[in-house]
Parts: structure tokens; sequence; C-alpha cells
């Protein structure tokens, strides 16, 4: 396993989590290479990456960056056996439609689907207020990344608000630590450290994407989910180069 990393503190903080996971469930990390926010031209980091001959390549980029190392991945010659995890850019649809095709194979985190058990009924037609309004204003015509976990996130504390009657903070935390919510993410309950009590950031993979145009990712079968198990929506295709 190769750790490439961003020199930026979100991608930092996500090798952290990324070298406790390779301990817990016993990969080697071969390298970890990082790079500088301003870096445009990638294959000298590619080539660099290609050398450890690693099976498992983690990603920890942001938006043009995140572009870029797949552009320069897909015209090396190197292919692991597994690509992606901590990129910021694939959820959104400048990004998607940016790579089109190149995409297809990445393994990246994601916070809501269009797969069975997430794209309820709620959530849709919460989506599809959202889509048209995005038309008018040009803003991401999905929305799918953060659109419908920050609905659900005014939806606890309107909850919260309602069932206490109150806007003090400890009165709401309190409240918060026991209730469940209905949400457009599905019921949320939250655990004694505060985070959600049933994990939620999905991995989904990349596959069957022709072309550029963002319509193709409107359902769920360009974006397949496979982590965590009880949300899957496929299994991955493995290794890397057999979703290209």
């Amino acid at each position: 396993m190769t750790l490439l990393i961003a020199d930026a503190e979100f991608s930092r903080n996500a090798a952290i989590g990324a070298k406790a996971n390779a301990e817990q469930y016993g990969f080697t990390i071969l390298r970890e290479v990082s790079y500088p926010l301003a870096t445009t031209n990638f294959a000298a980091v590619i080539d660099e990456v290609a050398e450890t001959g690693c099976d498992l390549l983690f990603l920890c980029s942001y938006l043009a960056d995140s572009i870029e190392l797949i552009r320069a991945l897909r015209a090396h010659s190197f292919r692991p056996k597994m690509v992606g995890g901590a990129m910021i850019g694939p959820q959104s649809a400048s990004v998607k439609t940016a790579l089109g095709p190149l995409l297809n194979g990445v393994v990246n985190y994601e916070y809501w689907a269009p797969v069975p058990g997430m794209a309820t009924p709620a959530a849709q037609a919460m989506l599809e207020v959202y889509q048209t309004r995005a038309a008018e204003i040009g803003v991401d015509p999905l929305g799918h990344y953060m659109a419908p976990l920050a609905y659900a996130q005014m939806q606890v504390v309107a909850q919260a608000v309602e069932a206490t009657e109150s806007l003090d903070d400890d009165t709401l935390i309190s409240y918060a630590r026991t209730a469940t919510f209905r949400t457009v993410m599905g019921d949320v309950a939250f655990g004694p450290n505060g985070e959600w009590r049933e994990p939620r950031v999905l991995q989904v993979q990349f596959r069957g994407i022709v072309g550029n145009d963002a319509q193709q990712f409107k359902d769920g079968s360009r974006h397949v989910v496979v982590a965590p198990r009880h949300m899957a929506s496929g299994t991955a295709i493995f290794p890397y180069a057999l979703a290209l």
C-alpha cells in the first residue's frame, strides 16, 4: 500500500486514518508520497508511486489535483489493484464530467448515492427541488454530495428544537444523545462520542462511465456502493484494470 497525499491539513488527517486502518487490517505501507497543492504536472509523482509496485494506491487529494492525478495515472502504464479512498472532487458533477471514463475503476468516498436504500421518496423529492434551483443559478446540477447531508443536518436541528421547545445548546445536545431522527438520509442516531451510531460514509466504485454527460450520474449505475456492506448496491470490480 502506498499513500499519495496533498500537503494540506485534510489530506494529512485522512492519511492518519489510512495508516491506522492499514495497521489494524495488516496492510504494509510501502511509501508515503506527498506533493504541494500547487503541483500541476503529476507525471513524476506517479513515477515515484509506480516504483513501489503497490497493490493499493490510497489518494488524499483536493479538487484540481484529483483531476490531474487521475489523468496522470491513466496515462501511465502502472496499474495498482485498487485506487482511490479519500479524494475530494469526484463527488461533484464538475469533476465527474471533467474526467468522464477516466474515473472508471476508482473507489472513493461519498456521503449519499442514488442507490436502493438511500434513494428514498423523501430524498428524491428534496433533490428534485434542489436540482431545479441549481439549474437556475448554475451550481452543482446533481447535489448528491452535500444536499442530502446538509438537509438532514437541519432536519436533526429542527426535530430537536421542536421536541425540547428550546434553543439552548446543552438541552439540544442532551436530547440528541438519545433520540433517533427521521431524515432524508434515513434514521440517524448518535453514539457516545458524537459520531453516527451506524457508520454512513460510503465507498463507491465508478464504472461504466461513457462520455462526459452529467445526466448518466443521476442514477446509481455509474457509482456502485461497495462499502459498508449493509449499504452496498454491488461488489467491487477487482483489480482496478478490469474496470477501465
